[in-house]
């Protein structure tokens, strides 16, 4: 994981004062190019960490070797924790790693880190149709999470209707490339597509953020209040275990293989009504066998006719 190299990078730097790409790749495991484009990466995001040409020469850190972060600036430090803390939510290793880090660094910057490390939480699982592209919105909206202040929000509704609000930011979380912020509002926490979000005004009000706070714990309960809406509706298929990975990016999360034998698979997919599982299964013909859910069935026999009737050739 890229974020697991970074942090590794920065330490290996720390103990050895200077080091080539060539020397950083053997002791990471890794090849010299992506060596390299590690710590390009982290110069890039602020960490002082620069090259030296010629003989003799190698990457190092502004100050030379040290065995602490205390030679981090607060704005370098965020920097650092903002490319490593989206994968702590999901590696366990990173998050164990951050901890050190974060007490490696002066007790005046802790804070800062640790916002900044929280500030992102990625979720790797799909719902639905895919929806790329990073917001240009992101970073600013990192930034109010990070130093505390109020955002005021233009956004947009599913139905097109718009809005303007004053919210306090909690986090960002990734979701397959499809960003959303949680934020606190006047009528209680409530989570925002940032791909809707129109304006996006940084104030220097302080934003007020709930002590027990936990992006990852939050972002959980939201999945599952969204999870609890989208599966209302299942229905037990059977399908070529070739085909199970295309059901898996139609249906996400929603598609759970039951069991395999000859060489078909069991599949139970779920969607808020029959309608959104049959439109899905209708362009596969009799590649799927809709086992079990009348209701889905008798969507699929409906929509058979009517593209029946439009198309079939007249007598």
């Amino acid at each position: 994981m890229r974020a697991d190299r970074l942090v590794a990078a920065l330490l290996v730097m720390q103990s050895r004062g200077r080091v080539t790409a060539a020397e950083l790749a053997e002791e990471l495991e890794v090849s010299v190019a992506t060596a390299r484009r590690d710590l390009e990466a982290l110069s890039a995001a602020g960490v002082p960490v620069y090259p030296q040409p010629g003989r003799g020469g190698g990457w190092s850190l502004v100050g030379g070797a040290r065995t602490d972060l205390s030679g981090l600036t607060s704005t370098e430090a965020q920097a650092l924790f903002l490319l490593a803390g989206p994968a702590a939510a999901v590696a366990p290793e990173i998050r164990a790693a951050l901890r050190k880090l974060v007490r490696a660094l002066p007790r005046t910057f802790r804070a800062d880190a640790e916002a900044a490390a929280s500030a992102v939480v990625v979720d790797p699982a799909r719902w639905g149709a895919l929806d790329r592209g990073r917001p240009e919105l992101v970073e600013r909206l990192q930034g109010a999470v990070v130093r505390r202040r109020k955002v005021r929000l233009t956004y947009e509704g599913r139905g097109r209707e718009r809005s303007e609000r004053l919210v306090d930011p909690l986090g960002l979380v990734d979701k397959d490339e499809v960003w959303y912020l949680l934020a606190g509002t006047e009528r209680g926490q409530r989570t925002f597509r940032v791909d809707r979000m129109l304006a996006a005004e940084v104030t220097e009000l302080e934003a007020s953020r709930p002590e027990d706070f936990e992006l990852s714990e939050a972002w959980g309960q939201v999945v599952e209040e969204v999870e609890q809406r989208r599966s209302l509706v299942s229905a037990t298929v059977a399908v070529a275990s070739r085909y199970v990975s295309v059901l898996r990016d139609q249906f996400g999360r929603h598609c759970v293989v039951l069991g395999e034998d000859g060489g078909r698979s069991l599949v139970r997919l779920a969607a808020p009504t029959p309608l959104m599982i049959a439109q899905h299964l209708a362009g596969w013909g009799e590649t799927v066998e809709v086992l079990e859910s009348a209701p889905v069935r008798a969507e699929l026999a409906r929509l058979g006719a009517e593209l029946v009737r439009r198309y079939a050739s007249p007598a």
